[in-house]
């Protein structure tokens, strides 16, 4: 069989966020195309270019990789916004999707350097024409491009998961450089396929009202791991899990003792199988009695036989840093992406767990909170002013001032977990509504917020015995149709029926004369 490329004119060409690429007809089936191209995952794109711009400002250039261009959408559309600040480097293992990155890059005024295994050349637009940054385009496997060269943002797609490519993306990604990978094998992540989660991850889990979350910690155990395999230490920046993908975007700490930090922050969960309670088993190796007694509830002694199940290994620490998700939000206001803007706002409400409505894009913010993502020093030309860059400090320095400011964020992390209002809710009793109900439970003196991983959540630090007492006191009775009409009849024959049971309990004449 010979491999026939299809003619230009059946080329479509699709534009998102001021970018061309020219795909192919069947581009939305990963199977039957080389060049995959989702549109769906148009706010992933986004979520990914706002955190690759914040770690822009605080270093320049950086060198910056898409592992799996396919079409190359995402690495144009680094290469054309962040123009100087950034050498993007786009590589794909296939041959026609190298080619079609070459086109796309001609088609948007890029220049291009090929590099592959067999050639190394340039190829330049014409003297004429309107030049821009030059995208290197590279014909390789990931795990080889990533063990051969260092780079700065390191960004995995791959069709499925990604726990093949983290070793190799661990092993020379720079330090307080960012890995930012992009999962969507959700049948296993979501408990589908609960055999494949044990084979791909050593992770056993079933199905949850937060399964969202707990994939979520899945992936980044399993990027903690091999960060640790690498002597380096995780921060986690962001976590999304939406319906058609898991993106965890962490920033690295080189060094064994990050390492271990990290490391110890993956632990066993308990969850309650029968009111879906949920605890992090406590620290240490000693073997407890009583397993039991670490869930808030007592559904054990209430109910028989073995009720709760261990999940896990599962990361256990913060899934968001607020500073950097300002910062995010910043970013996608400047370059309008109105889609990432609306789920920012969220996660910082949810790293903040505070509602909405307190949200601040300019929140009064001191020095050390400031420096959540980079590292402030005095410039010799503007020597009253700071500014954001790194590598002029001593690596361990900023290590040791990133461990501070983790240990001080420790007491003021967000709640693990959230609860469903609904899978909670009384029988018989209507509810109230969500909004009311996160102020009720913040007047009674705990923390709240609404969740990205599910719309009808609530994250809180409130135990779950407590959870359902607020929504017990604020639900109110509902009826069914047949109760209120049978109510409203039993109101207009009132009258009747108490003189019908006043006859009934008067004794009959004859009676009364005796």
């Amino acid at each position: 069989f010979l491999l026939v490329s299809a003619p230009k004119s059946s080329h479509e060409v699709l534009k998102e966020s001021a970018t061309d690429v020219r795909v192919l007809p069947n581009y939305s089936t990963p199977q039957k195309t080389d060049s995959y191209f989702n549109p769906k995952m148009k706010l992933n794109r986004q979520l990914i270019f706002c955190a690759l711009a914040v770690l822009a400002k605080e270093r320049t250039p950086i060198e910056c990789l898409d592992a799996f261009g396919a079409t190359g959408i995402m690495g144009l559309q680094w290469a054309k916004h962040l123009s100087s600040s950034v050498r993007v480097t786009i590589n794909d293992c296939s041959e026609n999707s190298v080619a079609m990155i070459q086109e796309n890059c001609h088609l948007n005024k890029m220049r291009v350097k090929l590099n592959t295994k067999e050639e190394d050349s340039d190829e330049g637009l014409g003297d004429g024409e309107e030049s821009a940054d030059i995208i290197e385009v590279t014909k390789m496997d990931a795990n080889v491009i990533m063990h051969l060269r260092s780079f700065d943002f390191i960004h995995l797609d791959p069709f499925g998961t990604s726990v093949n490519y983290l070793d190799s993306a661990f092993r020379n990604v720079r330090n307080l450089g960012i890995v930012s990978l992009t999962s969507t094998d959700t049948s296993s992540l979501y408990a589908k396929a609960q055999h494949v989660a044990l084979r791909h991850y050593g992770c056993n889990i079933v199905r949850t009202e937060y399964y969202k979350e707990l994939a979520a910690r899945i992936v980044i155990a399993a990027v903690t791991r091999a960060a640790a395999r690498c002597n380096k230490g995780i921060e986690v920046l962001l976590a999304v899990a939406l319906e058609h993908f898991v993106l965890v975007v962490v920033r690295v700490l080189r060094g064994p003792s990050p390492a271990d930090d990290s490391a110890k922050k993956i632990r066993y969960l308990i969850h309650c199988q029968w009111c879906e309670e949920r605890i992090f088993q406590k620290e240490g190796n000693m073997v407890e009695e009583n397993p039991y007694q670490q869930l808030p509830c007592d559904c054990h002694g209430s109910m028989p036989g073995k009720t709760a199940v261990i999940l896990g290994p599962l990361w256990s620490g913060a899934l968001f840093n607020a500073g950097f998700l300002r910062r995010m939000y910043l970013e996608a206001v400047q370059y309008s992406l109105d889609e990432a803007q609306s789920l920012l706002k969220t996660l910082v409400c949810e790293a903040e767990c505070t509602t909405l409505k307190h949200y601040s894009t300019h929140s009064p913010c001191d020095e050390s909170k400031q420096e959540e993502c980079g590292v402030y020093i005095k410039t010799p030309n503007t020597p009253s002013e700071p500014h954001l860059v790194h590598g002029k400090r001593k690596s361990d320095e900023v290590i040791r001032n990133t461990a501070k400011r983790q240990k001080a964020e420790n007491s003021a992390e967000h709640p693990a977990f959230y609860y469903n209002i609904h899978r909670h809710s009384i029988k018989g009793m209507n509810m109230p509504k969500l909004n009311k109900f996160l102020n009720y439970l913040s007047e009674a003196g705990y923390k709240v917020s609404r969740t990205h991983f599910d719309p009808m959540g609530v994250r809180t630090n409130a135990p779950l015995a407590q959870f359902k007492t607020v929504l017990m006191k604020y639900s109110t009775p509902t009826y069914t149709g047949g109760q209120a009409e049978e109510a409203e009849y039993l109101e207009e024959e009132r009258p009747a029926v108490a003189a019908a049971m006043f006859l009934k309990d008067c004794p009959p004449p004859h009676c009364a004369a005796e």
